[in-house]
C-alpha cells in the first residue's frame, strides 16, 4: 500500500473512532496534504537528501492534532523512524499526551510508544540532594550560592516572596523528597509533585549540564533525568516543546534531525524562541561569585592534584576590576539617559563608543582565560572518574562545584563576545538598569535581529520532513511574515495550506469597533474615552468575558477607575496562579455570576473559554509591540538604512498576528456565540487596520459611535 494511502487510512480510522465526530472539510484537507508531502521524505544519512516542509495554518476547531498525529504516526512507522511533536506550552503538550496519543494508540494495530520529553531541570539530581539531605549546612555552603550572594529574587506582579526560614524549609523540603524518592512514591521530576517548592530550593537540587559528570557519576544507574532519556528511546512519538528542540540540535539529547519526522505545532512562536536561544547577557551588580571562582579552581586542582596553567586569583581580580569599570560606565550612559534608576539605552545601529572596545576587550580575555582553566579541570575529573570509579564520589562533587560557576563564567564571555562583534547585520546591543528587586540592577545585553537566519542556518539545514502548523501562521491573510521570520522563504520544499476553521463567524460572532473622539496616539486622552466605554460596556455582562490590555499600566488603570460592583466581578492576571484564576472563573461563572478576567498579552493566546465562559472579548487598543523593545527596535533601525518600511513589513504584519490571536478567544466551539469589541478606530479608519481586518475571521462587522451601532 502506498505510504500516503496508508496514512490516510490510519486518520480516518482515528476520527471515525472520536465520539460525537463531525465531518470537517479543513481536517481532512490537513491531513491529505501530510500524507502526501511527508510520504516523499527520504531519511538517514545513506539516502539521498530531499526535504518537505509543511506550513499549515489550522483556524480553531479544526482538529490539527488529530490531522497531523495519525498521519504522521503512521509514516514514522512505516518509515522505521520516530515523530517528534513540539510544541510552545505545556497545555497543549498535557493534550497530546493525556488525550489525543492515547485516543491514536486505542485505534493502531500495531502497539504506540509515546513519551514526553523535558529539559534537565525538570528533574532532580539525586547526587546534590543526598549531599544536601544529609548535611544541609555544609552541603550549602560547599556547593551553592549563600542567600548573600544570590541576586535578590525579583518579586512577580501580586506575589509576595515565600514567608519562613529559608535554610528550615529546604531542609523539611529535601528530606521529603529523598524519602519519596527511597519508597517510590516519586520519580524525580518536579511536574510530579503535589506542591511545587519554591525556585531557589529547587534550583539547588535540579539536575544540569555544567554540574553533571553523567555515567561518572556514582547516582547515575538511579538517575531520575537519564531514566526518562532512556525511556525517550524507545519511544515511537516524542512530545517536547520549541526551546528543547532548539537546545538540543547536536546534542543527541532527541532523535537526528535529519532521521525523523517533526510536528511544530504552536509554530508562530518558532522566530521568537529561536532569537532567545542565540540572546545573551551579564549581570555588572553582582560579582561576588568571581571572589569565590579563583578560591573553587585553585581547591579542585589540589584536590585532583593538578597545576593550574595560568594564576587564575589575578585573573579574577582583572576580571572583577574590568566589570565593575564597565558597570561604572553602564551607570554614567544610563544617567545621562534617564532621570531615574530604571532604565535603558539601547546602542544605534549596534555601534558601541570606541571607549567601550577596551574594557569588554579585557573582561573577554580574562573571562576566556578563566573558562580554559575550567574547561581543563572538568575534563580532567571526568577523566578520573572513569578511569578510577572509587574516586567517581569526590570527582563528582567537585564538577558540581566548578558547573555552579560555570554559566556566570560564560555569560560573560558571550555576552562580552557579542558586544564586541561587528557582522553584516548588525546585533541588538542594550543596557539595562531596574530596581524591582528593591536594589539597583545592572545588566548588559545582545541578541541577533534576524529571526529566519538562525532558523535556517541551525534547524532547517538538518530537517527533512517537517510539519509547521498553528491557528495564526498568516497575518493581513498572507503566510509572507511568517515564512520570512521562519526562515522559510524562497525555500522550494516549502508548500503552505490555510484551511477555515469550520465554525461560522458570520453567524456566531460580531466585531465591533469603537470610534472614539480621542486619536489613539493621544494616550492619555484615549484611555480616558477608552476606560469610559469599557465601563459602561462591563456593566452590561451577564457570565463571562475577557478584556485584553496592551500594557500593565493600561490595566492598572482600569483596575482603578472600577467601581466596587464591577471590582467584584473582576480577575486579574498575575493575582493568582493561571489555572487557580480560570477555575474561579469557571466558578463564578456557573453560579450565574458575571465573571471578567483581566489580562495581558499571555493571555491572548492559548486560553480555552468556550460558551458561557467568554462570551465577549473586549481589546483595549491594537496590539502593538511595546516601542520600547530594544530587539525590535535594531530591526526596525537596520531595515531602514537599507530604505526598507520596517511598519508596513514588520510592525504591520506581526500585530496582525497578534490581533488574531486575541480575537480567537472568541468562539471555541460550533456552538458558540460570541462578541470582540475593540476601542481602537484605527482598525476601521486607517489602510493598515483594513490590512489586518483582511486577515481576521468573517464576523459580522459593525462600527459604533456615540453609543450607536452601525453594521458595516
Amino acid at each position: 500500500m502506498p505510504l500516503a494511502e496508508l496514512a490516510l487510512g490510519a486518520f480516518e480510522r482515528m476520527v471515525a473512532a472520536t465520539p460525537g465526530f463531525r465531518t470537517r472539510p479543513g481536517q481532512q484537507a490537513m491531513a491529505q496534504q501530510i500524507a502526501s508531502a511527508l510520504s516523499g521524505v527520504t531519511l538517514g544519512e545513506q539516502a539521498e537528501p530531499s526535504q518537505t516542509l509543511c506550513v499549515i495554518q489550522a483556524g480553531t476547531g479544526v482538529g490539527k492534532s488529530a490531522a497531523y498525529l495519525s498521519t504522521g504516526v503512521a509514516l514514522a512507522l512505516a518509515l522505521k523512524t520516530r515523530l517528534v511533536i513540539s510544541t510552545a506550552t505545556v497545555a497543549l503538550q498535557d493534550q497530546l499526551m493525556t488525550k489525543d496519543l492515547p485516543a491514536l494508540a486505542a485505534v493502531l494495530d500495531t502497539p504506540l510508544v509515546y513519551a514526553l520529553a523535558k529539559g534537565r531541570g525538570r528533574y532532580v539530581c539525586q547526587f546534590k540532594l543526598e549531599r544536601l539531605a544529609g548535611d544541609p549546612t555544609a552541603a550549602l555552603e560547599d556547593l551553592f550560592e549563600s542567600e548573600e550572594e544570590r541576586a535578590p529574587a525579583r518579586a512577580a506582579f501580586g506575589n509576595a516572596a515565600p514567608a519562613g526560614d529559608p535554610r528550615e524549609r529546604r531542609i523539611k523540603l529535601y528530606a521529603t523528597l529523598t524519602l519519596a524518592l527511597a519508597d517510590g512514591s516519586w520519580d524525580g521530576d518536579r511536574d510530579r509533585l503535589a506542591q511545587q517548592p519554591e525556585p531557589a530550593d529547587w534550583s539547588a537540587v535540579a539536575a544540569e549540564r555544567h554540574t553533571c559528570t553523567a555515567r561518572h557519576c556514582p547516582s547515575y544507574r538511579q538517575c531520575s533525568y537519564y531514566t526518562a532519556r532512556s525511556q525517550l528511546a524507545q519511544a515511537n512519538v516524542i512530545v517536547a516543546n520549541h526551546d528543547l528542540v532548539l537546545a538540543s540540535i547536536g546534542m543527541k539529547t532527541l532523535p537526528e534531525l535529519d532521521n525523523c519526522l517533526l510536528v511544530f505545532d504552536e509554530g508562530h512562536h518558532l522566530p521568537a524562541v529561536a532569537l532567545g536561544q542565540f540572546a545573551s547577557s551579564m549581570d555588572l551588580s553582582h560579582l561576588r561569585w568571581l571572589d569565590k571562582l579563583p578560591r573553587t579552581l585553585q581547591q579542585v586542582s589540589e584536590k585532583i592534584q593538578v597545576a593550574l596553567a595560568q594564576d587564575v586569583a589575578t585573573l579574577a581580580q582583572q576580571l572583577n576590576a574590568a566589570l565593575q569599570d564597565l558597570a561604572r560606565m553602564v551607570m554614567d550612559l544610563l544617567a545621562l539617559a534617564s532621570t531615574g534608576y530604571d532604565a535603558q539605552h539601547r546602542f544605534p545601529n549596534g555601534v558601541l563608543p570606541q571607549a567601550w572596545h577596551e574594557p569588554l576587550g579585557l573582561i573577554q580575555g580574562h573571562a576566556a582565560g578563566l573558562s580554559k582553566v575550567l574547561e581543563a579541570l572538568g575534563a580532567e575529573l571526568k577523566r578520573i572518574a572513569r578511569d578510577d570509579p572509587s574516586q567517581a564520589a569526590s570527582c563528582s562533587l567537585q564538577y558540581a562545584r566548578l558547573g555552579q560557576l560555570a554559566p556566570r563564567l560564560r555569560s560573560v564571555l558571550e555576552t562580552s563576545g557579542l558586544l564586541l562583534e561587528d557582522g553584516a547585520q548588525p546585533l541588538a546591543k542594550w543596557l539595562k538598569s531596574d530596581t524591582a528587586s528593591g536594589l539597583v540592577n545592572l545588566s548588559a545585553h545582545a541578541c541577533p535581529i534576524v529571526p529566519g537566519d538562525l532558523l535556517r542556518q541551525s534547524l532547517w539545514r538538518q530537517v527533512r520532513g517537517a510539519v509547521v502548523t498553528s491557528a495564526t501562521l498568516t497575518s493581513c491573510g498572507s503566510f509572507d511574515f511568517f515564512l520570512q521570520e521562519a526562515g522559510l522563504s524562497d525555500n522550494p520544499a516549502v508548500s503552505t495550506l490555510a484551511v477555515d476553521s469550520p465554525f461560522d463567524y458570520r453567524e456566531q460572532g460580531r466585531l465591533i469597533v469603537v470610534e472614539t473622539a480621542a486619536d489613539p496616539k493621544d494616550v492619555d486622552a484615549y484611555t480616558r474615552e477608552m476606560l469610559a466605554e469599557l465601563l459602561d460596556d462591563l456593566r452590561q455582562v451577564q457570565r463571562g468575558a475577557l478584556v485584553l490590555f496592551t500594557s500593565r499600566a493600561q490595566m492598572n488603570a482600569a483596575l482603578a477607575a472600577l467601581d466596587g460592583a464591577l471590582q467584584a466581578s473582576v480577575l486579574v492576571q498575575g493575582r493568582m496562579a493561571r489555572a487557580r484564576l480560570i477555575a474561579a472563573h469557571q466558578a463564578r461563572v456557573e453560579a450565574s455570576l458575571p465573571s471578567v478576567i483581566f489580562g495581558l498579552q499571555s493571555f491572548g493566546e492559548g486560553l480555552d473559554l468556550p460558551g458561557l465562559l467568554c462570551e465577549t472579548v473586549f481589546i483595549a487598543k491594537l496590539p502593538f509591540a511595546a516601542p520600547s523593545d530594544p530587539v525590535q527596535e535594531a530591526r526596525a533601525e537596520w531595515l531602514r538604512t537599507l530604505g526598507r518600511d520596517s511598519f508596513t513589513e514588520l510592525v504591520v504584519p506581526a500585530t496582525g498576528m497578534r490581533l488574531l490571536q486575541w480575537t480567537g478567544r472568541a468562539i471555541r466551539h460550533e456552538d458558540d456565540q460570541a462578541r470582540v469589541i475593540c476601542y481602537d478606530r484605527r482598525l476601521l479608519r486607517t489602510a493598515y487596520g483594513r490590512r489586518m481586518l483582511q486577515g481576521l475571521p468573517s464576523y459580522a462587522l459593525s462600527r459604533r459611535v456615540g453609543g450607536v451601532e452601525l453594521p458595516l
